[in-house]
């Protein structure tokens, strides 16, 4: 184990003592405030200390064996090197996890999130690359037993989207998506190509966490302004007849959002305003990003659409994703939304970066 992390974690042991003397004493019971969070924080801390008690005492047992190891008797060198190899591995396996406990939690991870999927060069066949990229998030959260929302879409001539965006609504979501923000592109032969030539697409992508941290963002109404306009699409003689639609213009920063998937006004305008404040906390922690992370590859969260991520190539069967340079040929599985098997090399990159920070 690497000194940095035994003295982060004998700091932590440290003070998951100090936590516990604390709690024992008079003024700590009297307070009830301090007592909870000296709880909570203790609560946190325990089962880590815990874990790096218990992989010291090991180390301390393989010690013992190779010392025993140099014993004269034939039967007691050959017993002590199996234990010292069956320790070593118990030594080994702990380290990973007490790595794997020291990298922070995003406290985001269980949040539901704003998806937007926007087509870009490509014309008609970015659109409907738009609407499979929608349908594989779909498909996606469906498997997850997540629940989506959609809060305007923009219908392209030829099928798909020119813009679509949706609420993901499921424990995890922001755990799972929030590599998905960036450049998606798409190379194969169009529907609308006559002559079989193969087309290049691209499509934008955005993952904005919704929390209750959203609530935070203040909004000065006198910032905002407000308009509302008669909904289209899908909706019968209601939708022809009320402005129910609603669109909010951030005056400081121009960003525009609006929604119009409720019959209701009020329901759209609500949705709507935490649309806006998700956007304004993802611009806030996209700046926080650049300043603190500017060489990482994965860029998580911060919803940077200039940076090509991945490549689905269609006549190949091959997707592609740049940042860690994962290839698959599974494209027909990863389209019609088994995207675990992208999103699990994604994360593991990710907690790779943070524990090589920590060291």
């Amino acid at each position: 184990m690497k000194d940095s992390i035994r003295n982060k974690l004998e700091q932590l042991a440290d003070r998951c003592d100090e936590v516990s003397r604390l709690l024992a004493e008079p003024e700590v019971l009297e307070r009830m405030d301090r007592y909870r969070e000296l709880s909570v924080e203790y609560a946190r801390l325990q089962p880590v200390v815990e874990s790096f008690r218990a992989w010291r005492d090991t180390e301390r047992q393989l010690a013992a064996v190779r010392e025993m190891a140099r014993d004269p008797d034939p039967g007691v060198r050959e017993l002590a090197g199996l234990e010292a190899e069956e320790l070593t591995e118990r030594l080994a396996s702990g380290e990973a996890e007490l790595q794997l406990a020291l990298v922070p939690a995003d406290p985001l991870d269980e949040a539901n999130v704003f998806l937007e999927i926007r087509a870009a060069a490509g014309g008609d066949e970015a659109a409907i690359f738009a609407g499979d990229l929608f349908r594989m998030y779909a498909r996606y959260a469906e498997a997850k037993g997540w629940q989506v929302e959609v809060l305007s879409e923009s219908r392209g001539e030829h099928g798909g989207y020119r813009e679509i965006i949706c609420r993901v609504i499921g424990h995890g979501a922001w755990s799972r998506l929030k590599f998905e923000s960036g450049t998606h592109r798409v190379q194969r032969v169009p529907a609308t190509e006559a002559q079989g030539r193969i087309h290049t697409s691209t499509c934008t992508v955005a993952i904005l966490p919704e929390a209750e941290a959203v609530e935070a963002v203040e909004l000065d109404p006198g910032q905002l302004r407000i308009d509302t306009y008669r909904a289209s699409g899908a909706g019968g003689q209601h939708v022809n007849k009320t402005d129910s639609a609603v669109r909010i213009t951030h005056l400081p920063t121009g960003i525009v959002v609006e929604c119009q998937d409720e019959r209701s006004q009020h329901k759209n305008r609500a949705r709507a305003l935490a649309l806006l404040r998700a956007k304004l906390l993802a611009a806030e922690r996209e700046r926080q990003e650049r300043q603190t992370a500017a060489t990482r590859k994965l860029q998580v969260g911060t919803g940077d659409r200039s940076e090509r991520i991945r490549t689905y190539n269609f006549p190949q069967g091959r997707m592609t994703d740049h940042r860690i340079d994962l290839t698959l040929y599974k494209l027909d599985h990863i389209i019609d939304g088994d995207l675990d098997a992208v999103v699990e090399p994604l994360a593991r990159e990710y907690r790779a970066e943070q524990l090589a920070e920590l060291a």
